[in-house]
């Protein structure tokens, strides 16, 4: 028997002003024990928990991941993720985007054992969705992050604004106000987001 059969559940509140700080292996082991939170760690090890999408942008980011995923399935050139799935950064962050997307060439070149836990790789794309409660300047960091860790192509889609961040290394980020589609550039060839249903 294990110690967690031993004692029941409970839930703990963790007030803004408290920093909890874990190493790479701490969270794994927290996440694996904990899956129904959405769970992130920073580079500098502080843990990020976050509360669960509301049905809305649950709703909306799962249009845009069944767009990649289609995309994805179709040219066979590499391995799309949900917003459930954890990525371990270059510069140790744990990072969860809300879509994300992986060259098969680089997929391949993990182990087994990588691929089947917070794999040590940044995805070429990203995407988040800017919920109401999402702080804009937190997730601009977010994917400048994601940048500076190898990322080739990032999209911020903020549905307050109805606005798009494009995010490009070596580049000044774009802008583009209530654009009706995005193009995946040379990154995700072919790959055409529709934003119809994201903006209704």
């Amino acid at each position: 028997m294990t110690q967690t059969d031993l004692f029941p559940a409970i839930a703990v509140n963790i007030p803004n002003t408290l920093i909890l700080k874990v190493s790479h292996e701490q969270f794994v082991d927290l996440a694996l024990v904990n899956r129904d939170l959405q769970l992130e760690r920073s580079a500098t090890g502080e843990l990020i928990i976050m509360p669960p999408t509301g049905s809305d942008t649950g709703n909306k980011n799962l249009d845009m991941e069944g767009q990649l995923w289609l995309w994805n399935r179709q040219s066979k050139l590499g391995q799309a993720f949900n917003s459930s799935t954890g990525f371990h950064l270059p510069n140790g962050a744990n990072r969860s985007p809300d879509a994300a997307w992986v060259r098969q060439e680089r997929w391949n070149a993990l182990t087994l054992e990588q691929q089947e836990t917070f794999a040590p790789i940044c995805p070429d794309f990203v995407l988040e969705l800017r919920s109401k409660k999402d702080s804009l300047e937190k997730l601009q960091a977010k994917m400048r992050e994601y940048i500076e860790n190898g990322a080739c192509l990032g999209w911020l889609i903020d549905r307050q604004n109805q606005r798009v961040e494009i995010y490009r290394p070596g580049r000044d980020v774009e802008v583009l106000d209530h654009p009706v589609s995005l193009s995946g550039e040379d990154v995700l060839p072919g790959f055409v987001l529709d934003l119809t249903e994201v903006w209704s």
